[in-house]
């Protein structure tokens, strides 16, 4: 017959392992940091590379969603993930100056780039801007390939046909929006042997493995600046929000050997992202 004590003890030993049970993966969910970024840190690789420093260094598991900006901004604001990673300045600070997001910083840059099929109809390798680049590309009826989903290369482009002047929408025949990430806005763009605007680093990625599909047509113009920031998602607005490794996280890309990692990223011995990040 086993005893009362004994019972009790039992009982006592069962309830302590079911606190462990039902604790560990409580624990285990606080060293994970939800993000949402945009589809050419993922497209390239580079959130692979760096995550898994991150866990080294740090213990915290980073999750990402990779989508347009704008998309990656409406996470934010309700508040479905910690920290956002994007690259168009004025979504950015609509976002912050909203109360949405809080220690916006700089943290990498690249360009964009002009590119389409070699023999270049429209004619742009000789423009004198990129303003004149695409304002041929529209004078031409040239097919041009947008991604349309209010991300930044998007918003980018947008900025580029209002600059030329040209009006683009579904009364633009030669104006196709592809309502997809920069890879399949790429090979669509393949496909149609048309024009499109792409981050480098997303170009690089997809030239590995499309060699001489599209071509670089057209560079270097300031406009074509590509800045990249992270900004924590603001707790007093979204108090469930993960704010220490919001915080420990930007503190880490930030840090001297965070932008190392980033500087040193590279494909096909090219490096993809440029750091820049402000002072912690």
């Amino acid at each position: 017959m086993v005893s009362v004590g004994f019972r009790r003890v039992l009982r006592s030993l069962a309830g302590f392992l079911l606190c462990i049970a039902l604790c560990l993966p409580a624990a285990g969910e606080e060293r994970v940091l939800r993000m949402a970024t945009t589809t050419s840190t993922e497209a390239t690789g580079l959130l692979d590379y760096l995550s898994a420093e991150l866990r080294k260094d740090t213990g915290i598991e980073l999750q990402w969603v990779a989508v347009g900006t704008g998309k990656a901004l409406e996470y934010g604001r309700r508040g479905d993930v910690d920290v956002v990673w994007v690259h168009d300045p004025k979504m950015e600070e609509d976002f912050v100056a909203q109360g949405f997001g809080v220690n916006r910083r700089r943290t990498m840059y690249n360009d964009f780039v002009l590119v389409g099929p070699a023999a270049d109809p429209a004619g742009i390798r000789s423009a004198t801007s990129i303003l004149d680049a695409v304002g041929r590309i529209a004078s031409k009826g040239s097919v041009f390939v947008s991604r349309g989903d209010r991300s930044g290369t998007h918003m980018a482009e947008l900025r580029l046909w209002q600059g030329a002047g040209v009006l683009v929408g579904k009364s633009s025949p030669w104006y196709v929006e592809s309502g997809q990430g920069m890879m399949e806005t790429l090979l669509m763009a393949k496909e149609k042997g048309g024009y499109t605007l792409t981050d480098r680093a997303t170009f690089t990625k997809f030239n590995s493995q499309n060699p001489e599909a599209l071509k670089v047509l057209y560079q270097g113009d300031e406009r074509l600046r590509n800045q990249y920031s992270l900004i924590e998602v603001n707790p007093k607005k979204h108090p469930s929000v993960r704010h220490h490794l919001a915080v420990r996280f930007i503190q880490w890309v930030l840090s001297k050997r965070g932008q190392e990692l980033i500087g040193s990223y590279k494909v096909s011995g090219q490096q993809l992202f440029f750091p820049n990040g402000d002072k912690w």
